[in-house]
């Protein structure tokens, strides 16, 4: 069945603002898309004028949440490794993979070692065959180089990017803030901010040594960007991303002690926030990604130091992002760079693109419609955000998957 978009502002590749004109569906992929786009069709949808978008790729989510997913414009997600059993079975990848369909699509990545324990090396091979699009160090860094330069090499040979986390725990240790005024004054255990540094300085070295692509998943300080910006200057295959939180707050926002602010990494200085908005815009950062990690009362309702790292983050990604389009930081079509085509491409998949022959997943935006961020009425499967409260613009009105509405 063919279906027409009419009367849409287009997000095309390369093109910084939205094109007026239509697009054409043929059974689940995209058939003709832009300002001529024409053809016959069963049935005609007006898009009344607003901006048809590419469906959001999250990459590096910790649950599979549809209900936020679809609020947020998400249409598929990159599931992080650390599950309950980790992700380290070629059956755990096949289980995932169906999670969600035919709506949402999850995208399992494959833990790098076995239970994520970052001793031994799990057997990516298979779980590459059984639909694997990435591999994951989880929530921690392999302290061992040896074993890194091996994971490397293994995921060169496969053609596979490594995601990684980007902390030196022999530097972060029991920490839960970032080294400064913030961290002293409420007697937090804190850390250091090179120790982002240090972890990326590694893994680059043996990039350069193997060749593998690498993705950071959040760089969040100056330093670290500086590294990447270097790595990217030697044409090494490396790629990084960050969430909407680190590039709106700064660790003055844990200053009441309150647990939705408690991240991994944790918030840094406003210097570094300010270092991340300018990454943003100059094009080292890759991806924008919410780091989805819905927190029940039991992680999150506990004195500061020992509730669990996290937020809920995947309905608002896209709100929150539109403000670096409001701000002048980027142009709408930069962002959905930032949210769609590189997520995609980094997992290798035919999505993120408005574009003939793609998957026809997209959204329909009203970037000026406003609502509040209301921690009682959140669709996701908890309400740990640290944006509770917050006047924002921007929602998704329609989202289709595989040319389907839902």
């Amino acid at each position: 069945m063919k279906k027409h978009y009419t009367n849409a502002r287009l997000i095309l590749p390369n093109e910084a603002q939205p094109i007026e004109g239509s697009l054409i569906v043929d059974g689940d992929r995209i058939a003709s898309v832009g300002p001529a786009a024409a053809g016959e069709a069963d049935e005609q949808i007006d898009c009344k004028g607003r901006i048809l978008a590419p469906g959001i790729v999250d990459l590096g989510v910790f649950a599979i949440d549809k209900p936020a997913c679809h609020f947020g414009g998400i249409t598929r997600a990159a599931l992080m490794p650390d599950q309950s059993p980790v992700l380290d079975l070629p059956a755990m990848i096949r289980h995932n993979a169906v999670d969600g369909k035919p709506d949402f699509w999850s995208h399992p990545i494959a833990a790098a070692t076995k239970g994520l324990a970052g001793k031994q090396l799990a057997e990516i091979g298979l779980m590459k065959r059984s639909g694997a699009n990435a591999v994951a160090t989880g929530r921690q860094w392999i302290a061992d180089s040896g074993l890194m330069l091996k994971l490397l090499q293994y995921c060169r040979s496969l053609d596979l990017p490594l995601i990684v986390h980007s902390e030196d725990a022999g530097l972060t240790g029991s920490a839960v803030a970032t080294n400064g005024e913030t961290a002293t004054r409420l007697g937090l255990a804190s850390a250091t901010a090179a120790a982002e540094a240090v972890s990326i300085a590694r893994d680059i070295a043996l990039v350069r040594e193997t060749g593998a692509h690498v993705h950071f998943r959040q760089v969040t300080t100056e330093a670290g960007l500086d590294l990447i910006r270097a790595a990217k200057s030697e044409h090494l295959p490396v790629t990084c991303g960050i969430t909407p939180a680190h590039l709106l707050l700064s660790d003055i926002a844990i200053h009441d002690f309150r647990t939705f602010t408690r991240l991994s990494p944790p918030l840094r200085s406003d210097d570094d926030r300010l270092a991340c908005i300018t990454a943003v815009k100059d094009g080292t950062i890759d991806a924008i990604a919410s780091g989805h990690d819905p927190r029940g009362a039991e992680d999150k309702r506990l004195p500061y130091a020992e509730a669990a790292p996290g937020m809920a983050g995947a309905e608002t990604l896209l709100t929150l992002s539109l403000t670096l389009v409001r701000d002048g930081t980027i142009s709408i079509g930069r962002l959905f760079e930032l949210l769609s085509a590189n997520p995609a491409r980094i997992l290798g998949v035919e999505a993120g693109l408005l574009q003939a022959g793609y998957e026809a997943d997209f959204i329909l935006v009203d970037e000026d419609s406003p609502w509040q961020v209301n921690t009682r009425k959140m669709a996701a499967a908890a309400d740990n955000t640290p944006f509770g409260g917050l006047p924002v613009q921007g929602r998704v009105t329609a989202i289709y998957k595989g040319g389907k509405a839902y």
